[in-house]
């Protein structure tokens, strides 16, 4: 069957962004992460980003029953990470890899940056989610940043302060 987006997909992937898992700790539930490109920083005062969850993810019930989450900002030697996440039930986070601040979402080891953050605001957006969330903790450190254009990684260059 043909897809009849592909075009719009093909229009999509002209432009490069940066690879993030975005996890949380759902009430009650394992932490989960999924890989995801529609993050973006929204607000500085307060500090607020944003990232979108298809509704017909797998994890979009997870993330619907969770008042926060964690983005973590792969870095270029990340790829197997993002490809993991991305993969249908491969979605579990080990307690080892990961640590938690605020909120007790996870944040993946060996991240460029990371935000933990409590979720302040829900809307909707198409067959997406759109959660908006409030920065309680975050850290960066040097590093070159995966990055993802036309189906396919490219090297990123190093970011220093």
């Amino acid at each position: 069957m043909s897809d009849p987006f592909k075009p719009l997909k093909n229009a999509f992937a002209r432009y490069p962004t940066g690879v993030t898992v975005v996890s949380c700790r759902p009430e009650g539930g394992e932490p989960v992460g999924l890989t995801v490109n529609s993050f973006t920083s929204v607000s500085l005062e307060p500090a607020l980003v944003l990232w979108c969850v298809d509704h017909r993810s797998s994890l979009f019930e997870a993330f619907s029953k969770a008042d926060s989450y964690a983005v973590s900002i792969l870095a270029a030697d990340q790829k197997e990470l993002s490809n993991r996440f991305a993969t249908p039930g491969r979605h579990l986070i080990a307690e080892d890899e990961a640590e938690s601040f605020v909120t007790g979402s996870p944040l993946l080891s060996g991240r460029l940056a990371g935000f933990d953050c409590r979720i302040v605001e829900r809307l909707g957006g198409g067959d997406h989610s759109i959660l908006v969330g409030e920065v309680k903790h975050f850290d960066s450190r040097d590093g070159a940043p995966l990055i993802y254009a036309g189906r396919t990684y490219l090297e990123g260059m190093e970011i220093k302060d």
